[in-house]
C-alpha cells in the first residue's frame, strides 16, 4: 500500500495499511469532538480490520500512481528521503554479521519508488509486495529497465503476505506499518523473520507521534503509533532494534521518522 506521507512505496508519510505511508500530518483522533459527542477512539477504528483494511484500500485506488501521489502531495522529499535511507543501509553493512545483497523485500511498494532508487541498485534481486493491482503495474513498467534484477512484484496485503522463508537479505517496510492493526503487525513481523536469509534484517522506516497518543487518520484508515508502543510491538514479535535513526532535513509540519533495523531477539 502506499502511506501516508510517504506513502506505498513508501508506503506513507503519515501512514498507509499495506500501502505507503504518506508524510502528511495524521489527524490527531484525540481531539474533542463537537457539542460533546462521543468520538470513536483508537480501539474503534481497529476492532473492525475487515473494514479498516478495506477502507484503505479504497482510499488508495483513488491515489494517482505518482511520486508526489505515494507521497501524498509531499513529492518534494523523496530525494531526501531515500539519501537518508541510503546512508542507514550503508551502516548497516558495518553490522557483524552483515546481512548479504543478494535478495531485498520491498513491503508496501506503491509504484516502486524505493525500489527503483534505493533497493535495486543495491541487491541483485528484489521483490515487492502491494496490495493495488494499479500500483503493481506501474511498478513493473517503471522498473522494467532493471530486468531480471526486478523480482516478483506480488499483488497482496501485508496483513495476508506470507514471504518465502530464508529468501531475503533485507525487508524494508516504510510508511506501510500503520495501515497494519497491532496484532497483524505482530504477526507480519514474525513471518519476516522466517523469511530472513543468514544474518538479514527487517528495516522499518515510519512517522511517530511526538507523545504518548495513537494518531488516527481516517482519511487513509491508518495510524500513527508512539515509538515506545512500536517498540512493545517488536519485543511481541521477538524482534530487537540493532540500529536506529531518525530521518533528517524532512518539514517541520510532518511527522518525526524514525528507521529501524531489526533482528530476531537471540534466545539465550
Amino acid at each position: 500500500m502506499a502511506s501516508n506521507t510517504a506513502n506505498h512505496d513508501d508506503s506513507s508519510i503519515n501512514t498507509p495499511t499495506d500501502e505507503p505511508n504518506s508524510p502528511v500530518e495524521a489527524v490527531n483522533n484525540n481531539e474533542q469532538c463537537e457539542n460533546g459527542s462521543e468520538c470513536t477512539t483508537v480501539d474503534d477504528v481497529l476492532a473492525d480490520s475487515e473494514s479498516y483494511y478495506n477502507n484503505a484500500k479504497k482510499y488508495w485506488s483513488n491515489v494517482s500512481p505518482t511520486v508526489d501521489g505515494m507521497l501524498g502531495g509531499f513529492g518534494s522529499i523523496s530525494f531526501i528521503d531515500i539519501r537518508g535511507s541510503e546512508q542507514f543501509l550503508k551502516h548497516l553493512y558495518k553490522q557483524k554479521p552483515a546481512p548479504g545483497r543478494k535478495r531485498a523485500l520491498d513491503c508496501g511498494a506503491g509504484i516502486g519508488r524505493i525500489s527503483k532508487n534505493l533497493l535495486l541498485p543495491f541487491f541483485e534481486q528484489v521483490d515487492l509486495v502491494e496490495q493495488d493491482e494499479h500500483f503493481c503495474q506501474t511498478a513493473r513498467t517503471e522498473l522494467a529497465d532493471f530486468g531480471s534484477k526486478l523480482g516478483t512484484v506480488f499483488n497482496n496485503g501485508l496483513q495476508n503476505f506470507v514471504p518465502e522463508q530464508g529468501r531475503y537479505d533485507i525487508i524494508w517496510a516504510q510508511w506501510v506499518l500503520g495501515h497494519l492493526t497491532d496484532e497483524d503487525t505482530v504477526r507480519f513481523l514474525d513471518r519476516c523473520t522466517n523469511a530472513l536469509a543468514r544474518g538479514g534484517m527487517i528495516v522499518m522506516k515510519e512517522n511517530f507521534t511526538t507523545g504518548d497518543v495513537v494518531d488516527v487518520d481516517r482519511t487513509d484508515s491508518s495510524v500513527t503509533r508512539p515509538l515506545v508502543q512500536m517498540k512493545q510491538l517488536l519485543k511481541q514479535a521477538n524482534m530487537r532494534v540493532v540500529k536506529e535513526q531518525r530521518q533528517t532535513s524532512f518539514p517541520k509540519e510532518l511527522y518525526p521518522v524514525y528507521m529501524l533495523a531489526l533482528r530476531p531477539t537471540i534466545k539465550k
